[in-house]
């Protein structure tokens, strides 16, 4: 069962990011300000429940929630600064784009770079523990997904549609035959263990 909040302040922001582990596209970052009474059902982890009740979740978050942010990231950028600094990157546009300035963060994960004077906590698997985080993480994957949906009639052979720019196997073949588009981050290097399953 999802706990309201970490901290006892008001303005707990809970924060998370979708994309990181693509090979395609921008790394995308949400938070999230909710209601202390505020209990929505069925909300939970974004990889834990299916696509159209992520979209059913993300249009109560947008209405109920005391302020929300997404931001992202694009592939260019990662490239030049690498996945980690512009997840915290995203993490930060997220904190700095909300309405109301939180008085704490609480962050999916175990890694963060501290955002201005605002304390924060980092939480393993907090998606799957706080209501905050796992409304952030429903926005955050959504929001990539109607992205990736955007681009993939510009290059359908890599069926961005469907894999979101992850590295299933068929993508994995596409790249090796027909090479990289200007969305798949150059600074990704594939696996010879990948190219070798994309054949069997």
């Amino acid at each position: 069962m999802l706990i309201t909040k970490f901290s006892e302040h008001k303005m707990e922001a809970g924060i998370d990011e979708a994309g990181r582990g693509s090979l395609v596209g921008p790394v995308t970052a949400a938070a999230v300000i909710l209601d202390n009474d505020l209990k929505i059902p069925c909300l939970n982890d974004s990889k834990k429940l299916s696509s159209i009740k992520r979209y059913e979740l993300r249009k109560i978050i947008e209405e109920t929630a005391i302020a929300y942010s997404v931001s992202f990231v694009d592939c260019k950028t990662i490239d030049k600064i690498n996945i980690l600094n512009s997840t915290l990157k995203a993490m930060h546009n997220s904190i700095e784009n909300l309405k109301i300035k939180p008085s704490f963060i609480l962050v999916d994960g175990n890694r963060f770079k501290p955002y201005k004077n605002i304390l924060h906590k980092c939480v393993v698997n907090g998606d799957q523990k706080y209501f905050n985080i796992a409304a952030a993480s429903i926005l955050a994957k959504t929001y990539r997904d109607d992205y990736m949906e955007s681009i993939h009639h510009k290059f359908p052979i890599y069926d961005w549609k469907n894999n979101k720019g992850y590295g299933t196997m068929h993508h994995i073949e596409m790249i090796r035959k027909h090479g990289k588009t200007i969305f798949h981050r150059k600074s990704f290097k594939l696996k010879s263990d990948q190219l070798k399953l994309s054949l069997s």
